[in-house]
């Protein structure tokens, strides 16, 4: 960093820590990280992994900001189902690299509860066992929730929660007629990946591009969306502070 940025950037971090006091804050706070391989190929490297691995670091550091920001719940969304078709070689890249993050938060950020949300049945057995046991050391944990959305699609978390409801049903004897009538709001709501998790507040987009992309549909129906051209590994922590001063100042209505 240049000598004047870096003199600079503590006082602004400064003034958007003032600006954000005793405002509206968001308790869960929803981030689509995107940009990692246009970051790696605009800073000059060849090799896209450098952007992935950037990128991962980020997490903990957004995790970190958070916490500190009294955020009780975040959810980052690393792996779409639809990034499956990513070429064999990145797409194991990102499975390691994703489990790492895992590794990380459950041991390095003591107090985080780190929950998975998505298909790790899609990933290799290698990789979801690996995710599945780093995130169970962090269970009892009374943190902050991080939620690691991986092999994820918000149309497929609407449909596993109606079939799991059908099925509850059936097991439960209600006939057939009648399961329609226990499809509702409520009762689906009940069996989405994040069940018993209040609805992001404010969902943060990086990279420029301004669409959701299949996340949290369900959960993010009156959410605030905020986006930034900044790419996912460029992401700073005045960067989140701006999204939390914007967040501070909209009026949230609920369709009202």
């Amino acid at each position: 960093m240049k000598l004047l940025p870096r003199l600079l950037y503590p006082l602004y971090e400064a003034r958007l820590n003032r600006q954000i006091r005793d405002r509206a804050r968001p308790k869960h706070v929803a981030v689509i990280v995107d940009g990692n391989r246009r970051w790696a190929r605009e800073a000059g490297f060849t090799d896209p992994s450098h952007g992935h691995r950037i990128g991962a670091q980020k997490v903990g550091e957004l995790v970190d900001w958070c916490a500190d920001t009294d955020v009780e719940v975040v959810t980052v969304y690393l792996l779409s189902t639809e990034n499956f078709s990513r070429s064999a070689d990145e797409i194991e890249l990102l499975f390691d690299i994703i489990s790492g993050v895992v590794d990380e938060l459950s041991t390095t950020h003591t107090g985080c509860r780190v929950r998975l949300v998505g298909h790790l049945d899609l990933l290799p057995e290698k990789f979801s066992r690996r995710m599945h046991e780093a995130a169970e050391k962090s269970s009892d944990n009374e943190g902050i929730i991080v939620n690691i959305a991986v092999g994820y699609g918000g149309r497929q978390e609407i449909v596993d929660a109606a079939r799991d409801v059908v099925r509850e049903e059936a097991e439960a004897g209600t006939p057939a007629e009648e399961i329609a009538e226990k499809i509702s709001v409520e009762s689906l709501a009940r069996h989405l990946y994040t069940s018993g998790q209040p609805d992001p507040d404010l969902v943060i987009r990086t990279s420029g591009e301004q669409r959701l992309s299949g996340f949290l549909l369900w959960q993010a129906a009156y959410s605030e969306i905020w986006f930034t051209d900044t790419y996912w590994p460029a992401f700073r922590r005045i960067d989140y502070l701006r999204a939390l001063r914007d967040y501070s100042q909209r009026n949230r209505r609920f369709g009202r």
